[in-house]
């Protein structure tokens, strides 16, 4: 069949013209007085276009616009939203630099809108999130991604409550996204090579607020079917489709962002599925500059940043050595390296034929800087990696942490942003990096807060109710159930929100335990209590589904299926209901398995109080005036018995704190110190964990440093990677022949606090001049446990004297600290282009 493709779009009146250019832009997901001029629109088209802006205006009659058009009301609201739009695309910044170079942010999935559902879970909003951020900042950086055509599944529930998945196709006409075109009007289009084949894909635009995103397509008639599944589905096929997919993520986002003219001076990895740009980097450098596979390798190093999610092993991605040669056969050629060194880029241990090839362990080893996304979460996370830098104490792993943040303009709800919008005035607006407005909650009454919050609980249970009566519809339930449905919870009662991925390790049916205890908390006649659980599980995780299926069947069995709700399909439009208008926000990961979490933030941002394991984000946040905490750090071997105490711990918070807190009410029926509660969370997380702070960590840690590397690397034509990459080849000729002599020192059997410590020794450099190593004094408290040093510092020795073939190293240190202390020497290298001196093997303790 011969079909004829064209495309068409609605007619605006002029009037409305400006509607066009809002809907495209997700500046609008984050600024609800421009939702509601589609809301107004038409309601219902609304609903129907599943709160699409967009294919709104595809679907409102020609009738509706023309009326719309002459309604002084509707119009006075579309030129105050538009203006305030364009006034934040020209507005001032906190980054005030240049953009010539930009920071090129890689990430597998993003989620922004419900219109645009290329997302899944956690890792998608936050990726979202850090877009919106960098946009409210004036930041260098664009994202790339991929643009699915089916996106990740929608979840539905059979009448036995097991997990079903669809997938809907997306039309990409009707949503957020602009086919970038060249100056002939053709799609800019790459093309890879993909096992011996050619793929072609061609490159959209996503606008958010001043910042672009760019997404990857293979779903274009130059590629063979199974060539343009690959951007078919999120997380979807099998594990050739996930090597597909991030050759065309890391190595296509590196050529589409050359094809845009775009320079991507420094990236970004956001998790490890984009590793192989460092290849396409390094090969680009190969190609253009002539330069060896090191000297590229040092000119990109500097300029790359990795940022991993995963705490546990299992969890890193991983490719077979065969699936390897499929489609890297010819890349050792290309970098000029042998078959063995090109896979030892991904091996903790290089030489080991029988290790799989890691992405993260290839972006570890390409970037200079790389982080875990909480506090706790770099601690595992330096463990977990050590290897790579063997003999390197723990703490000095060079992996720190950027504990993750929310965008509180996107996850605050519009009732409570107005209420805020009163008292932080247009500071909240106008400089969202001023973090400090937060402190103003004090200056809201306690009367108007929980007037406001009691309206988001309202509206989730009237959300909920509509939800659940659609399930009993579609499940083909009795009339009498749908019914039921729609006196389901309580606008009164104390909610608690359990919603989020439903892994095993998340223990969802926690609370499940003790069905007894769980039964007289709900059916309490004074003091109810209410849960509502979303979540998906992964399609293939059927502990997972099981995990759903079981609170179904709890809820029916014990007939509070109008006291604990299961709701379907958890995107962003739910979850945006569940942390204005639930009380209680409950998480149950057994630590330390939750990198970060970011839900638990959405909630206190909007006064929704936490109860959750002290792990993730909760254990640097917690204090006992933000929420409570399950247990107190404690990790477990045994599963079942940890399960038991935790279980336990968690009814004895409700029993005996939450729920009497909640309902201690005065004579005007106000909690007031759960009031308190909940304006000191607000006022403290939302200055710790939003995404403007996490967005200034990036920038002031990495990114900034990682552009000022590039200029720096470009001012003298990349002589300073040359030199450092020579430098590392006459260290790893040279290593092994340093030798540190004899340490000597005046210490005695007992030292007093005060005195001075004099270390000296005779160190053998061989080729190596005192200029190209650091010697240091490791010194600090000797432990009881172990051999090793605690609390360690460090001092530089400066050389001496030549003393043959010899150089004499001396220092000076003050006896600080009390208790059993030692010393050490060490060496590392030393040169002014190295990031930090811990490049692997590259140690010498004497």
């Amino acid at each position: 069949m011969n079909i004829s493709t064209y495309t068409v779009k609605p007619k605006l009146p002029n009037s409305l013209k400006p509607l066009e250019e809002i809907a495209r832009n997700l500046w609008l997901s984050w600024n609800f007085d421009a939702v509601e001029l589609f809301i107004r629109l038409d309601f219902d088209v609304w609903m129907a276009s599943h709160q699409s802006p967009v294919r709104t205006l595809g679907m409102v009659s020609q009738e509706r616009l023309a009326e719309a058009a002459k309604d002084d009301s509707y119009l006075a609201a579309l030129n105050e939203t538009y203006s305030r739009f364009l006034q934040y695309k020209r507005g001032n910044t906190w980054y005030k630099g240049s953009r010539k170079d930009v920071v090129a942010y890689f990430s597998m999935e993003y989620g922004m809108d419900v219109s645009l559902p290329i997302y899944s879970g956690g890792l998608g909003i936050l990726s979202g999130d850090h877009m919106k951020t960098s946009s409210d900042m004036g930041l260098p950086l664009v994202g790339v991604g991929l643009l699915y055509r089916q996106g990740y599944f929608r979840q539905y529930l059979n009448a036995d409550g097991f997990q079903q998945e669809s997938y809907p196709e997306n039309d990409w006409y009707n949503m957020p996204v602009e086919l970038k075109m060249n100056k002939n009007g053709e799609p800019i289009k790459i093309s890879l090579e993909m096992a011996g084949r050619i793929a072609v894909a061609q490159i959209w635009e996503v606008r958010v607020g001043r910042s672009s995103l760019y997404l990857l397509d293979t779903n274009i008639p130059e590629n063979t079917q199974d060539l343009r599944n690959i951007t078919a589905t999120l997380y979807g096929g099998d594990k050739e489709t996930r090597m597909q997919q991030e050759i065309l993520l890391g190595i296509g986002g590196i050529r589409a962002l050359r094809a845009l003219g775009i320079n991507p001076a420094a990236t970004h990895m956001n998790e490890g599925h984009s590793a192989f740009l460092g290849l396409e980097r390094i090969r680009e450098l190969m190609e253009e500059k002539k330069f060896t596979f090191d000297e590229a390798r040092e000119v990109i190093w500097p300029t790359n940043i990795f940022t991993t999610h995963t705490p546990v092993p299992a969890g890193n991605e991983r490719f077979d050595i065969t699936l390897m040669e499929k489609y890297f056969s010819n890349w050792p050629q290309i970098l000029g390296l042998a078959w063995r060194d090109f896979l030892s880029l991904g091996r903790e241990r290089p030489y080991d034929d029988h290790e799989t090839f890691c992405m993260t362990v290839l972006a570890l080893k390409m970037a200079a800087y790389a982080n875990g996304v909480s506090r706790l979460h770099g601690e595992i996370s330096r463990d977990m990696w050590k290897a790579l830098w063997p003999e390197l104490p723990l703490e000095e792993v060079p992996i720190g942490h950027v504990t993750n943040g929310v965008h509180p303009r996107t996850w605050v709800s519009s009732n409570m942003s107005e209420l805020l919008a009163r008292y932080f005035g247009p500071h909240f607006d106008e400089e969202p990096t001023d973090l400090a407005v937060w402190n103003r909650m004090d200056r809201i009454s306690d009367e108007e807060l929980w007037r406001t919050h009691e309206r988001r609980r309202e509206r989730l249970v009237a959300f909920v109710r509509e939800r659940v009566r659609e399930q009993f519809k579609r499940t083909g339930a009795a009339e009498r159930r749908i019914r039921q449905a729609e006196d389901a919870l309580s606008p009164y009662a104390l909610t608690l929100c359990f919603s989020r991925r439903f892994a095993t390790y998340k223990r969802g049916n926690l609370l499940l335990r003790d069905p007894d205890r769980l039964l007289r908390l709900i059916k309490d006649p004074e003091r109810p209590v209410q849960l509502i659980f979303a979540g998906k599980a992964h399609p293939h995780d059927m502990p997972g589904k099981e995990l759903i299926r079981e609170i179904v069947h709890f809820a029916e069995k014990h007939d509070v299926t109008s006291r604990i709700i299961f709701v379907e399909n958890y995107d962003i439009t739910v979850a945006k209901y569940l942390v204005t208008g639930g009380d209680v926000w409950l998480n149950t990961p057994r630590r330390p398995l939750e990198a970060s979490g970011t839900s638990g933030m959405k909630a206190a941002i909007n006064g929704v109080l936490n109860c959750s394991i002290l792990d993730g984000w909760w254990d640097e946040a917690y204090n006992s005036e933000v929420g409570w905490a399950i247990g107190r750090g404690e990790e477990y071997t045994d599963t079942n018995l940890q399960d038991e105490i935790e279980s336990k711990a968690l009814y004895d918070l409700l029993e005996r704190e939450i729920i009497p807190l909640f309902y201690a009410r005065g004579r005007d029926g106000l909690p007031r110190e759960w009031i308190r509660l909940m304006k000191t969370c607000m006022k403290e997380i939302g200055q710790s964990m939003s995404s403007h702070r996490m967005l200034m960590d990036y920038s002031n840690y990495f990114y900034l440093p990682a552009l000022k590397n590039y200029r720096r690397i470009m001012k003298d034509d990349f002589q300073e990677s040359k030199a450092l990459a020579a430098y590392l080849s006459k260290l790893r000729q040279a290593w092994d022949g340093i030798t540190i002599g004899k340490l000597e020192s005046n210490v005695k059997p007992v030292m007093q606090r005060g005195d001075l410590l004099t270390v000296s020794t005779s160190i053998e450099l061989g080729p190596l001049s005192p200029d190209e190593v650091l010697v240091e004094l490791y010194y600090g408290s000797v432990s009881n446990q172990s051999a090793g040093i605690t609390n360690a510092r460090r001092a530089e020795m400066k050389a001496g004297d030549r003393e043959g073939n010899s150089y004499r190293y001396q220092v000076k240190v003050e006896c600080a600290d009390t208790g059993i202390q030692g010393h050490t020497i060490r060496i590392l290298p030393k040169h002014e282009a190295l990031v930090h001196p811990y490049r692997s093997n590259f140690i010498k303790w004497a």
